[in-house]
């Protein structure tokens, strides 16, 4: 492969700005139906996605100083996002359930289906626990649909281990979600 090709395929992440709200917002809508259960209808997919994914909620999540959004993209497209939440889970089932502290949420890490298998999302995820670590975080957690095998790998691959169970509201309706949390004070 010539270099122009490598470099027209090349994947970075950086840190998502004001720019790039409409760019998250696109991307959030296209992926968030993907860790969906199939049985989840289009309307609460749509609900959810008006509610915590539009351009309005990322400029706020851009603007709150405990969170951090990361963009992965090729010189031409978006691939994806991640989005970190320090600080203690508002969440009782998963304040019990991890056993790192202080810890930072990984609240979401999606990427496009056309960049699966780029690496992508193994860029997104080392970004998150470099900024993770850099927060003096010593774990991460993350909730994942019980049904979201696929995603489970991933993050199994990741270093993380499932602690516990917690519910998930999308679309006025309770999903059953894994809490799975990585250990940052190991090494790597």
């Amino acid at each position: 492969m010539s270099d122009a090709a490598r470099q027209s395929t090349a994947v970075s992440v950086r840190p998502a700005t004001a720019e790039d709200v409409p760019t998250l917002a696109a991307v959030a809508a296209a992926t968030f139906v993907l860790a969906c259960p199939p049985s989840m209808s289009p309307a609460r997919v749509e609900a959810f996605v008006a509610e915590v994914l539009s351009a309005e909620r990322f400029t706020d999540y851009l603007a709150d100083p405990d969170r951090h959004l990361v963009l992965a993209e090729r010189p031409d497209a978006a691939l994806g996002y991640a989005m970190l939440v320090a600080g203690e889970p508002g969440d009782e089932d998963v304040r019990t359930a991890i056993h790192h502290r202080p810890t930072v949420e990984l609240s979401k890490i999606y990427v496009l289906p056309e960049a699966h298998g780029t690496g992508a999302a193994a860029q997104l995820m080392a970004s998150c626990l470099e900024w993770a670590r850099s927060r003096a975080a010593a774990g991460v957690w993350l909730g994942v649909n019980q049904q979201n095998v696929r995603a489970q790998r991933f993050y199994a691959k990741s270093g993380f281990e499932r602690v516990g169970t917690k519910r998930f509201l999308v679309g006025g309706v309770h999903e059953d979600d894994f809490v799975m949390e990585r250990d940052l004070t190991q090494l790597p």
